[in-house]
């Protein structure tokens, strides 16, 4: 553990906190976050920091330490959501109406720039390099591979993210060798047949049937065609269809997600789900065009990256700091970035429930407890120092 590392992060703490609500309070969409690259770049020229502009929106930095050695990429998301923030108890709640950061990318961004910059106050220890991508679009699963077919792993021998979570206390850090979050894809299916009066069906090809047959029979693709020791969930969100109460509909739209959390089920359902669709088309005498959509790759830490994120956890914080947690199905397209270099994917708990910082991810209640902020800053900074100065992977 580097102590000046520690001791930089603490002492600018509140400057921490004072850019984690800045960029708190305004909030851009996926590929808008045009005033938080400016606010970035800004920062990094007052730093003298090389960095370069990404397109459309992010910045990529660098550090050059004073010794040759390997290249760390840290990376942080920086886009928020949709929604309407209801924290107007908080002064610094979202200025911008129907933006709201309710996932923690404010605090991931603010506490990458801060391990940027105690990093920088060490530079004459760096062994080899360490590259920061301050990433766009985390929340509609692509800003990772836009960054990537922009080069930012060229070079790059390991890759390490966080993520701030609501789920567990302040301060716990999880990474467990292994899958830790599913690859999400997006699936829709259309099924076409013969409207007509509901007097008359015979004379029809009910789209509807068909749609509710899909619905009712496709989830034994799970239970029946996949191997029950490697999970995966099927869910359909969406079912549009028909126009008015006596007309069958000559038209069904279905629209869902697949998780998994290797590639091998992930093409099993996909291939089930287009067969499934097709035969009960045609039992009904219709048609269907099916879509399948791969987004997010799933995060797989890798053995020794994500053992070096526990002993740099027990070495900066304590080994009661340290927490075991089981795999999520939800997504992260940080494992585009581990598709061929090794890497890990930290949680940071920022759960305080006297501080009300126990609503879920994506809630419009959304907060962290910003106690959260420093261990995140820290384990970014000690753990690509860390990183560079072993030669084990």
């Amino acid at each position: 553990m580097n102590t000046l590392i520690k001791n930089y992060i603490l002492e600018h703490e509140n400057d921490l906190i004072e850019t984690r609500r800045y960029f708190h309070q305004h909030p851009e969409l996926s590929f808008e976050e045009f005033e938080t690259t400016k606010y970035i770049a800004d920062q990094l020229d007052k730093l003298d920091v090389n960095y370069r502009l990404m397109e459309p929106t992010g910045v990529l930095a660098e550090i050059v330490g004073a010794k040759p050695g390997k290249t760390v990429l840290l990376r942080a998301d920086m886009d928020a959501l949709s929604i309407e923030e209801l924290n107007d108890h908080l002064d610094y709640c979202s200025i911008n109406s129907g933006k709201m950061h309710a996932c923690g990318h404010d605090a991931h961004t603010s506490m990458l720039l801060t391990a940027l910059k105690a990093l920088l106050s060490v530079q004459e220890q760096i062994k080899g390099t360490v590259r920061f991508i301050f990433q766009p679009a985390e929340e509609i699963a692509s800003g990772a591979k836009k960054m990537v077919e922009q080069g930012i792993l060229e070079g790059v021998d390991n890759v390490f993210g966080i993520h701030i979570w609501t789920v567990n206390e302040t301060g716990l850090v999880a990474c467990d060798p292994g899958p830790s979050f599913a690859s999400a894809d997006i699936f829709k299916v259309h099924f076409k047949g013969k409207g007509g009066h509901a007097a008359q069906p015979h004379m029809t090809h009910d789209s509807v049937v068909m749609a509710a047959e899909y619905v009712n029979n496709v989830q034994s693709i799970v239970s029946r065609s996949v191997d029950p020791l490697s999970p995966a969930v099927l869910t359909i969100g969406k079912f549009e269809s028909g126009d008015r109460f006596n007309i069958i509909a000559e038209n069904a739209f279905l629209e869902g997600t697949v998780r998994t959390f290797n590639n091998e089920t992930r093409s099993i359902v996909e291939k089930q789900m287009k067969h499934f669709a097709e035969q009960v088309a045609a039992m009904y005498h219709g048609t269907v065009d099916f879509e399948y959509i791969y987004m997010t790759e799933a995060v797989d830490n890798h053995e020794g990256s994500a053992k070096l994120v526990q002993e740099v956890t027990e070495k900066a914080f304590g080994k009661e700091f340290i927490y075991h947690d089981a795999p999520t199905m939800g997504a992260e397209d940080f494992g585009y970035y581990m598709k061929d270099i090794p890497g890990a994917f930290a949680t940071v708990g920022c759960r305080n429930t006297v501080k009300e910082t126990d609503f879920p991810h994506h809630h419009d209640r959304f907060n962290v407890d910003e106690e959260a902020l420093k261990y995140g800053a820290e384990l970014y900074a000690q753990y690509a120092l860390s990183y560079l100065e072993q030669d084990k992977f």
